[in-house]
């Protein structure tokens, strides 16, 4: 038997992603679409710096793209663009099963994901969403 899609710990993650709030300032700004199934992801980030002091996600995706966009929401602020495109090529290469450290911030937890690459997509995204969003800046 298969084991199920969804665990419940997948969608608790899920379901605490926080809804799109109010930014002090719009630093910069970027929304991507994954096209292998569709998810979308709307970031705001506000910098200091050039470091993450906070950020607003609109996110349309399945429960492993929302699970992301919690853990990104959790753990991107007091984070350089550096340290983001890190955990990106880390979080990857786990999917991919080409690396055994996903990154960091809890991204273990979508282990399930690791066999379903129509989901690759959607977990990727919102750290996608995020460095696009500070490059806008100019970051």
């Amino acid at each position: 038997m298969n084991a199920p899609l969804y665990t419940i710990g997948i969608l608790r993650l899920a379901g605490s992603l926080p809804d799109p709030t109010h930014l002090e300032r719009v630093d910069g700004m970027a929304e991507l679409r994954a096209p292998t199934c569709g998810s979308t992801v709307r970031t705001e980030v506000q910098l200091e710096g050039w470091v993450v002091t906070a950020i607003s996600q609109q996110v349309r995706a399945c429960a492993f793209g929302q699970s992301s966009a919690a853990l990104v929401a959790k753990h991107a602020a007091g984070r350089t663009k550096e340290e983001i495109a890190e955990v990106l090529a880390s979080l990857s290469a786990w999917l991919d099963s080409r690396g055994d450290d996903p990154g960091g911030w809890g991204f273990e937890a979508l282990a399930p994901a690791r066999s379903r690459t129509s989901r690759h997509g959607a977990i990727l995204l919102p750290l996608r969403a995020l460095l696009a969003a500070i490059e806008e800046a100019g970051g």
